[in-house]
């Protein structure tokens, strides 16, 4: 009786490190000392970049809720640079175009995205929060977005609260890989915008893709297209339409509200490739893939 009890408390334990380890350094008690300042374990940020001018806009914050530190990012004047945001991501940051560029593995279908978080902002563009979960698709020879979420920060929190941001799901298989992104400030980055994050975790278990529209409300074309596409939508407009176009390796690329039912949308600056367009309004929603080819 003793062995089997010591055979589940171990396999509780396997769980238990298991969940917690889904997103790595969820917790933000693992760094790296660079000499003068330190990186998160697993995640990336722009230190390495402003270091030449003292200035590092991702800190090691203490004590964390729970544990020892938490992640701390700031918005700062970095000479040369102007006012620099605050930004980690969930693996590397491509050092020319200073956007994601890689995350980690990750294949499950988890409704939310959950943690605990304080932050202010000083100026008018607020911070962010944005999750991508992607699969290599072998037929295509591309990476396709399953679900994703960019999350606005509105208000602010002075002290630290729970945060879950529900998943939107596009694809029904699974992911897998996954990209973590956060921001201190939106495209306007003011001094001191803060963003601060610790203990981490997906939950939940998305079912099917019910948020997706099967009415084919939305027509597009061409597509594939090359400059410019129509966006056609069957329901009226009669209320905030928002639409959203996000690259295969899950990155949102353009974002623009319609104000009616037949507009044409600028593409000229995107590059050849598959892209997953969405357009949502408060009571519906559809995903729609669009080729841009040149």
């Amino acid at each position: 009786m003793m062995k089997k009890i010591t055979i589940i408390i171990t396999i509780l334990i396997a769980i238990i490190t298991k969940t917690n380890a889904q997103i790595p350094n969820n917790g933000f008690e693992d760094w790296t000392s660079m000499g003068s300042y330190y990186n998160p374990d697993l995640w990336d940020c722009f230190n390495d970049t402003t270091s030449i001018a003292s200035v590092f806009t991702c800190e090691r914050g203490f004590p964390g809720s729970p544990g020892s530190y938490y992640l701390k990012l700031t918005s700062k004047t970095v000479p040369g640079f102007g006012v620099v945001p605050g930004v980690a991501v969930s693996g590397k940051i491509n050092p020319t175009t200073m956007q994601p560029e890689s995350g980690f593995a990750y294949s499950l279908r988890s409704a939310n995205l959950t943690g605990k978080w304080q932050h202010m902002i000083y100026g008018t563009s607020q911070g962010f929060i944005d999750v991508q979960l992607t699969r290599w698709d072998v037929p295509l020879q591309t990476r396709v977005l399953v679900a994703s979420k960019h999350y606005v920060l509105t208000g602010m929190v002075m002290s630290w609260g729970n945060f879950s941001i529900p998943l939107t799901y596009v694809d029904g298989n699974y992911p897998d890989s996954c990209i973590i992104t956060f921001s201190s400030s939106g495209s306007t980055p003011a001094i001191d915008d803060y963003l601060w994050i610790d203990n981490l975790a997906f939950t939940g278990t998305a079912v099917g893709i019910s948020e997706m529209n099967t009415d084919n409300s939305v027509n597009i074309y061409p597509n594939p297209a090359s400059d410019f596409v129509t966006i056609e939508t069957k329901n009226a407009i009669n209320e905030e339409v928002e639409l959203t176009i996000y690259s295969t390796t899950g990155m949102l690329v353009k974002s623009e509200i319609l104000k009616q039912n037949q507009q044409q949308i600028n593409i000229a600056d995107l590059s050849n490739g598959i892209y997953t367009i969405t357009i949502q309004s408060k009571d519906w929603k559809e995903n729609q893939r669009l080729i841009i080819q040149r």
